[in-house]
Parts: structure tokens; C-alpha cells; sequence
């Protein structure tokens, strides 16, 4: 049985796919039959005398193998050169290479197609490293330059040139790529992974990063020392927020500056802050809320605020302060990089509500599954959420890891309920009759008993609407609900005042705290004292009533 090879159009060696007779021979084989049975029981038809059986099955294989190299996947290649004790480990491990081999046979790559399918596993998992997954991120983020391979670790010019080879063997892939290009050059929009994968603007070779024998984070690169950063803070929404901020500066410092992290110098921090007040080009830098991953996301969703820049400045300088102090890098770019007094600017945005606001507000919401198409569900949710946290003050972080085994009844007047606050200290909320009440009537609307001592203790105050109410709604979506309602509002309240409406627009979670403490100075009406719960972002002062 002579082996099927031909030349293709650009010198590769093409090679014939085994029929189903020679793959059901070595199926048969990799099973436990002999090599003499399983040869004449499917291909007796075309043994000549005094042919090998083994040489014949050796034949298949290594057809299979040269199919494997040809397609640069190594690993099916070793598949059919292994030898298994275990039959039935080894036939389960044959078959499937041969149906993978049989998907490449049988079609072309596409440019959404995972590197690990087409290229040879130690270039693709280099490219992995890199964050490079599919073509088209291939297409997109390696350099249009002769060496292009050059800053790319793990690749040299064997693998670049077998990745152009293959590129060559499939126009329709090279066509593909062709046009991504051009389509990205329209939009220029930047996303995460315009984060440069090139050595020299990785921060393997940062300018002013401190001698490697002296550093004490056990990091290369400039991305796994912002990652021991972020380490180093558990409140989810802490790290999420220096994490977008150490991110943007990454993706400005790769794609505007073209140079890594560790080798900004005061100068760049001097212009980063400048962007940060208008991030131009805006049709690269802004654009609408997205994951971060999809790719409509882009890392500005509008113009900053002065406050906004003044708070991103602050945490960049924290960030550079903790990695000096880790012998990361030499010095600090951001030291002394500040923002003029944005207590002018702060005056202007009163954000808090007004009483005829907040009670417009309340009566929108008394209607929202009637006339404004919100599920009864959502709305019941709505209210309570209003309700409780006008009555307590809670903080958007407490109230969604707020369960109802975290209220305590000491006596019918005297109920509190236990929270994390900032800083992650326990803390003790007054819950007042109103609080109470509207928990009260939320539980009765989830099904449940009206007593939350009769309830299971690991319910969340606050569930995520579906079967599973053992699941507390999300920070993320707990505000997004809100401002969602405030919206609403503010379409309602236009036609009678459109100044409120713009304000409204505007509102969030954090707003209703405000408005808290503005009820609790201007009346007597409210019995709770809502100081300590009222306390300035600082982490140093008190949350509630300490335990």
C-alpha cells in the first residue's frame, strides 16, 4: 500500500487522508487484535503476498503523522508514534487525534480560529503567553515590519517563518486578514488588547526599573506587577477601581507613548494628566459602556471630572509609591503631579436629592410595573431597596452582602443589623421601624415568612431576580438598576422641570445617602443617628456603630 503524497502550489508536501478501511484497520489495532487479524479483516482486499501486516498498519500511522507535522500540530503526531500498554486508554487517545486531524483535513482556517488548532503547540502557547489566542488577534497586534518576530518571546525566525508559510498555504486566510486590518484602521478605536506584547514595552527592560537582585516581587513584566498591586486589596470594589485606573495608564503608556509602564518619567505624568482631561483622539479613547473584553469597550466613557482626574492621579501615585518601595522601579512619576482645587467645580454638582424630588421619585416607583413595564418582581425589588436604604444609610457594598441572618432582635424597639464597612470592619446598622417594614413586606412578596427569624439565615437581603434566591444582586447591577430607575424618573419629571430631569440623569446609589443626610439636618423626623454612617471616604474614620 503505497502512502498518497503530492506538492501543492506553494512546495508543501500534501498527504492523502487514510480511507475508512486503513483507519478502521488501525482502530482495530490500537484495540488488542493482532496486527495480522485486524489487516485481514479489513484490508485483506488489498495485502499482496507476503506483506507485512505490521508494515502495513506502520504505513497508516505514519501517513497520520505526516498529516499531524504538516499542519503543525506535534502533539497528534506523537499520538500515533506512542506505544500504550493500556488498549482501551490507547484507542480512546487515537480516535479522537484522528478526528481532529480529520476537521483540519477537511477545511480551511478562519481568522476566528484558535492558534492551538493549525500551529505547532510550543509557538502558540508562546503566543498564548502574549495573550495572543486567535488569527486575529495575531493579525492585528503583531508589527507590519520585516523582523517582526524580533521582540516576541518565545518566537524566532523558524517559527515566524512557518507562521508566514501558513498564512501563504491559505489565501482565504490571508484575505480575511487583509481586511481585518483594514476595517481596525477605520475605527482606530484602542482596546485591551492594544496592550503591546513586544519586550520593549512589556517592562521586562524598563527604563527605570531598580536592579533585578534587589527587587522584591517575584515579577518580570510590567502587567504582573500591577497584578501584585491589585493583590494586595480584597474589597472587590477597591481593586476593580485601581485596577481600571493602573490599566488605563498602561494602554496610554503602550499605544501613545509607545514605551512600557516602568519607563514613564515625570514628563509623561505631566501629559497623562492632561489626557485625562480630554483623552483625545475621542474616537479611539471613548465610547460606550462595555465589558472590558468585547469588543465595543473602549477605556474612557466620557470627559473626567477635575475630582476624577484628582482621585486617578492619586491612586497612580499610590501604585508608583508601593513599587518603588518593592525596588520595582527607581522613582515615582507621579509625585507631586496634582490637580488645581476642584472645590469650585464640587459646589456646582449638588448631588442629593430634594424632598419634592425624592417624593416624585417614590410615587414613580409605586408605578413602575403597571405603567412603566417592570416585572412585578423587579419593582417589589425597587421599592425595597429605596425603602431601606432611606431608613439605614447602607452603603451599596453592604447592601448586596447584607443576608437575613445578619439582623439581630435584642427587643421589638432595639433591632440592628450587622455589616462589613469600609475598611472591612464589622459594623452595627440601627434598623428602624421604616426598615423594618419595608423588609417585612419584601419578604412576604419573595414567598417568605414576615419575621426574618423564621427564614433561612443565608438569604441575601437583596437577590438577584430568577429561581435562585440564594444569590445577592451584584454591585454592578444593583447600580445599574438604579440609575436605570432615576432615568425613568427624570423622563417623567422633564416636562415640569427640566433643570431636575438633567440632575436626575446624573443620580446614583450614592445619591440616596446624600439626600439622607440632608433630611436628617433639616428635620427631627428621623430618629436615627446618622452620623457615624455618614462618614467621608477616608477608610481611617468609623463605619456605623463599631462592634
Amino acid at each position: 500500500m503505497k502512502q498518497s503524497h503530492r506538492i501543492d502550489q506553494h512546495g508543501q508536501t500534501y498527504v492523502a487522508f487514510p480511507d475508512h478501511a486503513s483507519l478502521a484497520a488501525l482502530r482495530a489495532w490500537c484495540e488488542g487484535l493482532s496486527a495480522r487479524t485486524a489487516v485481514e479483516r479489513y484490508l485483506s482486499h488489498r495485502r499482496v503476498q507476503a506483506q507485512s501486516s505490521r508494515g502495513m498498519l506502520g504505513r497508516i500511522r505514519r501517513r497520520l503523522i505526516d498529516i499531524a507535522e504538516a499542519n503543525g500540530r506535534d502533539d497528534l503526531a506523537a499520538v500515533f508514534r506512542d506505544r500504550y500498554t493500556n488498549h482501551a486508554r490507547r484507542s480512546m487517545t487515537v480516535h479522537r487525534a484522528i478526528e481532529a486531524l480529520r476537521e483540519l483535513q477537511d477545511r480551511e482556517p478562519q481568522i476566528s480560529d484558535d492558534l492551538g488548532l493549525w500551529l505547532a503547540p510550543r509557538v502558540s502557547l508562546a503566543l498564548r503567553r502574549m495573550g495572543v489566542r486567535t488569527f486575529a488577534e495575531l493579525t492585528l497586534r503583531v508589527p507590519r515590519r520585516h523582523r517582526w518576530w524580533s521582540e516576541m518571546v518565545g518566537i524566532g525566525p523558524a517559527s515566524a517563518h512557518r507562521i508566514e508559510a501558513f498564512f501563504l498555504r491559505y489565501p482565504a486566510l490571508t484575505e480575511s486578514a487583509r481586511r481585518l486590518v483594514e476595517r481596525s484602521k477605520r475605527t482606530q478605536r484602542v482596546i485591551w488588547s492594544d496592550v503591546m506584547v513586544a519586550r520593549s514595552r512589556d517592562g521586562s527592560r524598563g527604563r527605570y526599573r531598580a536592579p533585578r537582585a534587589r527587587c522584591l516581587l517575584s515579577v518580570t513584566t510590567d502587567r504582573e506587577a500591577i497584578e501584585a498591586w491589585l493583590s494586595l486589596h480584597e474589597a472587590a470594589a477597591t481593586s476593580r477601581t485601581y485596577r481600571k485606573e493602573a490599566e488605563r495608564l498602561l494602554l496610554w503608556a503602550n499605544v501613545e507613548r509607545k514605551r512600557a509602564l516602568s519607563s514613564l518619567n515625570t514628563s509623561d505624568a505631566i501629559a497623562y494628566r492632561a489626557f485625562l482631561r480630554s483623552p483625545e483622539p475621542r474616537d479611539q479613547w471613548v465610547g460606550p459602556r462595555q465589558t472590558r473584553l468585547s469588543d465595543g469597550w473602549c477605556p474612557f466613557f466620557g470627559r473626567l471630572s477635575p475630582s476624577s482626574v484628582a482621585y486617578a492621579l492619586s491612586v497612580l501615585s499610590a501604585m508608583f509609591r508601593w513599587l518603588v518601595e518593592q525596588q520595582y522601579v527607581v522613582a515615582n512619576p507621579f509625585a507631586g503631579v496634582s490637580v488645581g482645587s476642584t472645590r469650585a467645580t464640587a459646589s456646582r454638582c449638588v448631588r442629593s436629592l430634594h424632598d419634592d424630588e425624592w417624593q416624585f421619585a417614590r410615587h414613580v416607583a409605586n408605578d413602575l410595573s403597571t405603567q412603566h413595564g417592570w416585572s412585578l418582581e423587579a419593582a417589589q425589588r425597587l421599592r425595597f431597596i429605596l425603602d431601606f436604604q432611606l431608613a439605614t444609610g447602607l452603603r451599596a457594598n453592604e447592601l448586596i452582602h447584607a443576608r437575613i441572618g445578619d439582623v439581630i432582635f435584642r427587643d421589638a424597639a432595639d433591632i440592628w443589623l450587622r455589616v462589613v464597612g469600609k475598611g472591612r470592619r464589622s459594623a452595627r446598622v440601627a434598623l428602624p421601624p421604616l426598615a423594618m417594614q419595608a423588609l417585612q413586606t419584601y419578604l412576604h412578596q419573595r414567598g417568605l415568612q414576615d419575621d426574618p427569624r423564621h427564614c433561612s439565615r443565608s438569604l441575601p437581603l437583596v437577590p438577584a431576580l430568577g429561581r435562585d434566591h440564594s444569590v445577592s444582586i451584584s454591585g454592578t447591577r444593583l447600580c445599574a438598576v438604579l440609575k436605570r430607575f432615576f432615568r425613568l424618573v427624570a423622563e417623567q419629571i422633564r416636562p415640569m422641570d427640566s433643570v431636575g430631569a438633567r440632575k436626575l440623569e446624573q443620580a446614583s446609589p450614592h445619591w440616596i445617602r446624600h439626600y439622607i443626610g440632608v433630611l436628617t439636618m433639616s428635620s427631627h423626623k428621623m430618629t436615627i443617628r446618622f452620623g457615624p454612617m455618614l462618614a467621608s471616604c477616608s477608610a481611617n474614620q468609623p463605619v456605623h456603630h463599631s462592634t
